[in-house]
């Protein structure tokens, strides 16, 4: 009899192993990890994830259609103001944390990591920073793109601006290649070799935190502050 009960036990304890393994494997979908840090334009299933909880909280309620625009970027703020987080509106590993998506597991480094400086240390920053500089700069001299990147990564380090790259880029009515759609225009090589230099640690302006077209309207304001500069039809000033 003993050998009978043993015999029934074993696949027993078997197909229980089998539906909590599955049932792991369900929960891990259903909360899964952080992933890259998300803000104004970019897209994806990850921009669902966040749009969803968010409209579930009730902070958000546009399309749930996995692109991070002006409503998701509004709505991440105020996400991020009721919970006591940096109110830049990218979602990056606090925002992911306090959305319930648990950190991702450590990942290997990438090989040959692009080395900058100024606290930025990854590709997709120095390409997000290119596509400023080619938004704003395309006609200017190699010496003036770098001269945009650098007023960029200069704001990053002021208590005026906000204190993340893509918080400084997407900072409303900050830059206007954002506000007018220059910025999703193709990156040439030489704004990703500016950016590169710019995060590198080279500015030509001096730490200008603005930089401005006098050929074009400006608010008068603009001309109250400390020219540095010019560099191609650019005017610099801290």
């Amino acid at each position: 009899m003993k050998l009978a009960h043993d015999s029934f036990r074993r696949p027993v304890l078997l197909l229980a192993l089998v539906i909590l393994a599955a049932g792991l494997a369900v929960a891990a979908r259903q909360s899964p990890a952080q992933e890259r840090a998300l803000y104004w334009g970019l897209s994806g299933d990850d921009v669902i994830r966040v749009q969803q909880r968010l409209l579930d909280w009730g902070f958000y309620d546009g399309p749930v259609d996995g692109f991070y625009g002006s409503e998701t970027q509004q709505a991440v703020v105020d996400f991020q103001l009721n919970n006591g987080l940096v109110p830049d509106g990218v979602v990056g590993p606090d925002t992911w944390a306090a959305l319930g998506f648990p950190p991702a597991p450590a990942a290997a480094p990438p090989p040959e990591p692009l080395a900058v400086s100024r606290g930025v240390t990854n590709r997709d920053a120095v390409y997000l920073l290119a596509k400023v500089i080619e938004g704003e700069a395309a006609d200017e001299p190699f010496e003036g793109k770098v001269a945009v990147g650098a007023v960029i990564l200069n704001r990053t380090r002021s208590a005026a601006f906000p204190h993340s790259l893509a918080g400084v880029i997407f900072q409303p009515h900050a830059f206007e290649s954002v506000s007018n759609g220059q910025y999703n225009r193709p990156v040439s090589e030489e704004s990703l070799r500016a950016a590169q230099l710019a995060m590198s640690g080279w500015d030509p302006t001096g730490g200008s935190l603005y930089f401005w077209n006098p050929a074009k309207p400006v608010n008068p304001w603009i001309w109250t502050r400390n020219i540095v500069t010019q560099i191609g039809r650019h005017v610099f000033a801290r």
